[in-house]
């Protein structure tokens, strides 16, 4: 972990020292955005040890040119399955539909159990500030059920920043050098959305960009949002 602050990779047990296992937690808009924006880190989580758990916030229905919206999230939750595979995480399905995604008080209340039942130690949401609404969706869902529970280090990650992700000035690194591959081939597994265009365009770039802000070849960097004044690194990683 590099920088202002880093993520808890490792926590020990208050009585004994020794390291306990954490939990973590994604929550994305669609399909391929939790591996955007921090499949290194993730799978980094997952390598450890630790529980990984990402929530897909829609199936992606809208996603593939020609398919009806059942077709298209067949084989987006598929894609889901085998990118979460490559790194090591539970795929859960939130339910709401791609470009139609809610924000009220019975999707708060979902998140909110949903988070509550997987009791995570980190959690990982979108930058709020987002051109896409069920971005938004997501993150906001995400910060309310966050507001509720307390317990969970929050953090956001980056999609595409310069045309989506807006805004956005991390203060949180982690080196993925060595995992690079690994989010290429979870990237890659979203044949539907062109995985290995996405990777040349967007993230190849952006992991070299964060990598020399951190001073390492690649990096994936996020906004811890602390509500207290220590410095903090993330737990376990």
């Amino acid at each position: 972990m590099l920088a202002a602050s880093a993520l808890p990779l490792a926590a020990a047990e208050p009585e004994s020292g020794a390291t306990r296992k954490l939990k973590v937690v994604c929550v994305g808009g669609h399909p391929d955005d939790p591996e955007s924006g921090c499949a290194g880190t993730l799978t980094r989580y997952a390598q450890l040890g630790h529980s990984v758990t990402i929530i897909y916030l829609t199936r992606g229905e809208r996603g593939i040119s020609g398919k009806s919206l059942d077709e298209a999230a067949r084989i987006r939750s598929a894609e889901c399955e085998a990118a979460c595979k490559i790194m090591g995480a539970k795929p859960v399905f939130f339910g709401q539909i791609d470009g139609a995604t809610e924000l009220n008080k019975a999707h708060v209340d979902t998140m909110t159990k949903l988070l509550s039942a997987e009791s995570p130690d980190v959690v990982f949401t979108h930058w709020p500030i987002d051109t896409h609404m069920d971005h938004q969706v997501a993150s906001f869902l995400t910060i309310r059920a966050w507001m509720a529970l307390r317990k969970p280090r929050l953090y956001f990650f980056e999609v595409n920043s310069g045309s989506q992700t807006e805004g956005f000035l991390p203060n949180t690194y982690v080196d993925i050098t060595s995992l690079v591959e690994k989010k290429k081939a979870a990237l890659f597994a979203h044949v539907s959305q062109d995985g290995e265009g996405i990777w040349r365009q967007h993230h190849e770039v952006i992991a070299n960009w964060r990598g020399r802000e951190a001073g390492v070849s690649a990096a994936e960097a996020f906004v811890h949002l602390s509500r207290d004044s220590q410095t903090t690194k993330l737990p376990g990683v």
